[in-house]
This record gives C-alpha cells, structure tokens and sequence, in this order.
C-alpha cells in the first residue's frame, strides 16, 4: 500500500518505520531539522525492548511531492490539520483514504453520527469550517491513538508504550477499506481492532486526556504525581465527571469505571503528557481539541462543566502567555 504520512513526530513517525518495516510503500512528510535528518541518515527508533532501527524512506515537506497514494495519514496535533487540508487533494486517486491519528474530539464528530446533532460544526476544532470544507468526509476514517513516542533528536524517536492503533469507519460499517486498514496496520506489529463505535472509545480516551494533560501542564507533575496527590486527584475526579456527563448525553457509554481509569493513569507511571512536553518545548499546546471542544459540547448539551472551564481557561491562558513571549515553562533545579 502507497502511504503517505503528514506530521511524521513521534507517533506519525512511529507509525511510518513500522510500516515501512512491513513492506509499505511510505513517505513521510517532516520539515526543519527533522527532515534534514531523516533524508540523511534515515528515521531511527528507540523500541521499548532496547533495540535500535532504521529505516530510509522518501521524505518531503511538501506534501505534493508523495506522488499519488492509497491512505494519507494525518499524525500531527489536532490545530495543525486546517494547514494541510488544501493540499491534500494533490495526492488523492478516487479511492484514497485519509486516517485521522489525532487525540481528543475529532473535527467530523457529528459527521456520519445519524443522531440529533447529525452534521453539525464542532467551532473549537475546525474554526471557520477549514476543515469540514476542504477534506471530504467520505474519504475519512477514525483511529484512536494509544502508544506514546517522543522525539528525542531529529529523525530520532523513543517509543515509550502503548500498541494499539483502533480504527474504525465514522458510521461504524465494516467496509471492505476498513479491514484493509485494519490488517495493514497488524502486518506492522500493532493491534488494530476494527470498531463498531469509535467515539465511545475516543471518549475512553478523552476521559484522561481533557483532565490529565492540562492539569500536568499547569503544575508540572507527572500521572502518578496528579494520580496520588489528593486535591489532583479531586480534581481529576471532577473533571471526568463532568466529561462522563456530557458524553453520556450523547449517547456514549463509558465501558471502565471512573476509578479505573484513574488507576490506569497511575499505573504508567512518572509520565510526562504531551500537552506538558510542549510547554517545556514552547510549542502550542493540543489545547482545543482535548479540552476547548468538551466545554463546546457541554454547551450544546445543557451540561455545566465549571471544572473543565476553569482549567480550560487557566491553561488557555498559560499558551497564550508562553506565545506571546515565545517562551518555554519547565521546572529545573534550583
């Protein structure tokens, strides 16, 4: 399968050496140093077991130059797919697909939903409709991302955990493209469960992601730190009520108890959340996707959510903040 991956960091990274491992036919789509790095040495992975790999792939930072492709996947951060979404159509046959690989509420949530809000506009992740207007919907398909990946160097990744790649079609067919996806995907060494209902996994996910990430960004803690800090914990317990509450309105079911994904969050251990790496890296933070787009659906709902809102504008505030000084925040040794 012609592949071409746009945002090839940690996980679309991750994503392109395993499937170039597999035989796929990949091109990764990266700019500054980390492009340079990669079309000169290749693209290195540090797996969890220790071992090293590279592989040498085609690589551009202009996404017309992959040539025509069978699956484009998207694995940059959710405000960052607006800047590509008119250049896709360079790379596009009839049939090419486009996989979304980004965290929190995906921009065609209501899209292919066939309930009450059945085509509505999500603001807080596609502003003005770049998105939904540019990037036909019968072209995308869902994926829920679990593995967490760092980039530690240019054209250099560590892997730090997780496996799962889960996909899914947004009305939850089990389309003759989707298998595809799915076993391309597990020929690469990751489980890729086909699912019947991706946003009540997305929300799986959410459920620690919209709370987790910016309350670490804002104190600095690890999981386990927020997870064993009492008033953290409060806090993160709170949140994730509000959020089950609001997901619950729209039909999701929420297959773990609250508790347990608490444990889970716990149990990964002195993990730094990606919305913490980039403020200490002074990149913009996945902020709207991840926790803007809760406090938008909890509108829509009817549901309060003064958790969520105040850590939303608390950290809404630091990115502000951080850009307009083009700083970094990270706590160092005294």
């Amino acid at each position: 399968m012609r592949i071409c991956i746009v945002g090839a960091g940690a996980i679309g990274g991750l994503l392109g050496i395993r499937l170039a491992q597999a035989g796929e036919e990949v091109t990764l789509i990266a700019r500054g140093a980390h492009l340079a790095a990669i079309r000169e040495s290749g693209l290195k992975l540090l797996a969890e077991d220790g071992t090293e790999a590279v592989v040498r792939v085609k690589a551009s930072d202009k996404i017309r130059d992959a040539g025509e492709q069978d699956l484009v996947i998207l694995g940059m951060k959710a405000h960052q797919v607006a800047a590509v979404v008119r250049d896709l159509p360079a790379v596009y046959h009839r049939e090419t697909m486009v996989l979304t690989a980004q965290n929190g509420i995906p921009w065609w949530y209501f899209m292919k939903h066939g309930g009450a809000h059945q085509g509505r506009r999500l603001e807080s992740v596609d502003p003005g409709g770049v998105i939904t207007d540019n990037l036909p919907v019968d072209r995308v398909i869902g994926s829920v991302v679990y593995p967490a990946a760092e980039i530690i160097a240019p054209g250099v990744l560590r892997h730090i955990e997780g496996n799962r790649f889960s996909v899914g079609e947004l009305d939850g067919a089990e389309t003759p493209r989707i298998k595809a996806v799915a076993e391309t995907l597990r020929r690469a060494g990751f489980k890729a469960p086909v699912l019947s209902d991706i946003r009540s996994e997305i929300w799986t996910k959410l459920w620690g992601n919209l709370s987790l990430n910016p309350i670490s960004a804002l104190t600095h803690a690890t999981l386990v730190d927020i997870c064993r800090f009492p008033l953290a914990r409060d806090l993160l317990a709170d949140m994730m009520a509000e959020a089950q509450t609001v997901g619950e309105k729209l039909g999701i079911r929420f297959k773990v108890s609250l508790e347990r994904r608490i444990a889970g969050a716990e149990a990964v251990g002195k993990h730094k959340t990606s919305m913490l790496q980039d403020i200490e890296a002074g990149r913009p933070p996945e902020i709207a996707a991840l926790v803007g787009s809760v406090v938008e659906l909890g509108r829509i709902t009817g549901v309060p959510t003064p958790h969520i809102d105040a850590i939303h504008a608390c950290v809404s505030l630091l990115a502000e903040t951080l850009t307009s000084a083009h700083g970094r925040l990270r706590v160092e040794p005294a």
